[in-house]
């Protein structure tokens, strides 16, 4: 067995089969109701089919979700003044403060981790993060194996992501690419 096999094992008992009550609230919150108001608490207003584009759900999934937060208080549906033919969903003041409540929760437990890791662990996980992130982002199983021109094009928009954070005061450096980042494979003798 390769070290490729024996660390995809790993990995996967490690993030698949002991998975945390933390990391299921995690997964969940890029999906349904929380992932709908995080997009409205930064865009205020959007069409169902610009968030089920988001949320790459269909347009039934969207509306339930909408259904149930609209039940709650936490959107409003409302036709566009422009175009009456067009709803809009907009966060409600409860909705946002659920978001809010929801994301410094999870922010203060994930800082609380990352003081246990200490700086230099924490940004080497995130920088090995990002890296396996940007090459999951561009390998599809049963498709052919990217190639180095779209390995590099991954790694400039990485490189314009992490720019955007760093400018706007988030964690992250300021770099083109992950020191690790070859364009071409690269085999260990």
């Amino acid at each position: 067995m390769g070290f490729e096999q024996e660390a995809l094992d790993t990995l996967s008992v490690t993030l698949f089969d002991r998975r945390s009550v933390m990391s299921e609230k995690l997964s969940r919150s890029h999906q349904g109701e929380s992932f709908v108001l995080r997009h409205l608490v930064r865009e205020k207003s959007m069409t169902p089919s610009q968030l089920a584009a988001a949320l790459q759900s269909s347009s039934g999934r969207i509306s339930a979700v909408l259904g149930s937060l609209e039940r709650k208080g936490l959107v409003t549906r409302r036709m566009d003044p422009d175009d009456r033919r067009t709803i809009r969903v907009s966060i409600t003041d409860e909705g946002r403060e659920r978001e809010e409540r929801e994301h410094e929760a999870m922010r203060s437990s994930i800082c609380w981790i990352f003081t246990q890791m200490g700086e230099r662990r924490t940004r080497e996980f995130v920088d090995l993060a990002a890296e396996f992130s940007t090459y999951m982002s561009i390998c599809r199983p049963g498709a052919p194996r990217p190639t180095p021109e779209q390995v590099d094009a991954a790694f400039e928009r990485l490189a314009r992501i992490r720019e955007t954070a760093s400018t706007a005061g988030h964690f992250g450096r300021d770099r083109r690419r992950s020191p690790t980042h070859h364009a071409a494979p690269r085999r260990e003798m």
